[in-house]
């Protein structure tokens, strides 16, 4: 498993990365995937105290902790949830990430974290206070780095300007080009990007006949046709999908979900696969996207 540089940090994160949502809840079950991953040279693990409530960093954490220093974990901060209360809310403010990364850090049962992220935003938010609070932070030993997940560029953007961010977490894939726009930009301000729905929900898998259906500005026609070109050209669906998002040197690792061993051994089969790909940049011929300039 080969290594990225994230941002400008001393972090070196595997080029693939497990996404923590997807494990399931019971320990014994998230534990076998979590450590198989370890001994596959998955370095990096990704939650978030949004992840049912809390529930998915108690199962990381406990999967974790015998390998706590040998790895890299980031979760992500900023949805709000209270007792009694319908749904999440939003805060940003200094009091409340002081207090969620305290609470993370006791349900992931370890001292600090590699990378916390800021889980969203908006351009209302109060930027100077969110910064100065992850900085507070850093210099509490409680993270080592700090980034956000966010699509938006007008929010994305400045942040990573106006701070010492490592990191965005975003949206990119075959059929979901958008983000490539602003790598250059984001590089430009010592951040990597880390992407996420890198397969599409498994439509950008060897089971893509089975789960084909319309997505984004595709139609199923179109969908089918770029699908089956890639598949012609390149022989693996799945190994096209992860060497297409590891073909740019801003992205420091793609995360991918596993709920399962199977699901696991699938992506790191397709790993291998993607480390002979060549000319893997042919792909944007055959794909049409909508770039986007802002998000509000």
């Amino acid at each position: 498993m080969k290594k990225r540089q994230l941002g400008t940090s001393n972090l070196h994160i595997s080029e693939i990365s497990l996404g923590c949502m997807s494990l399931p809840p019971n320990p014994a079950e998230a534990e076998e995937v979590i450590h198989a991953a370890i001994d596959a040279g998955i370095n990096y693990f990704d939650t978030a105290d949004l992840y049912n409530k809390g529930e998915n960093e108690k199962v990381v954490g406990t999967a974790l902790k015998q390998h706590r220093h040998n790895i890299y974990l980031a979760s992500k901060v900023g949805n709000r949830w209270e007792e009694g209360k319908e749904g999440w809310g939003w805060d940003t403010s200094a009091n409340y990430i002081n207090k969620a990364v305290r609470d993370s850090l006791q349900r992931l049962q370890t001292d600090y974290l590699d990378l916390y992220q800021l889980h969203g935003g908006t351009t209302e938010d109060n930027w100077e206070e969110i910064t100065d609070t992850f900085e507070s932070l850093k210099k509490e030993g409680l993270i080592r780095e700090y980034g956000i997940s966010s699509i938006r560029p007008n929010v994305f953007m400045p942040f990573l300007q106006n701070s010492d961010a490592i990191s965005n977490m975003m949206q990119f894939n075959i059929f979901d080009e958008r983000a490539s726009e602003f790598f250059d930009s984001i590089q430009q301000t010592g951040a990597s990007v880390v992407t996420r729905g890198s397969i599409a929900k498994g439509l950008l898998t060897n089971e893509w006949r089975t789960r084909l259906k319309p997505f984004m500005s595709y139609d199923e026609a179109d969908a089918n046709d770029v699908l089956q070109k890639i598949e012609q050209q390149f022989g693996d669906v799945h190994a096209a999908a992860l060497a297409f998002n590891l073909q740019y040197s801003t992205v420091a690792s793609t995360v991918i979900g596993a709920r399962t061993l199977t699901q696991l051994k699938q992506n790191l089969d397709a790993y291998e696969k993607a480390q002979s790909l060549q000319n893997i940049s042919e792909i944007d011929k055959w794909t049409k996207t909508d770039r986007y300039t802002e998000h509000r």
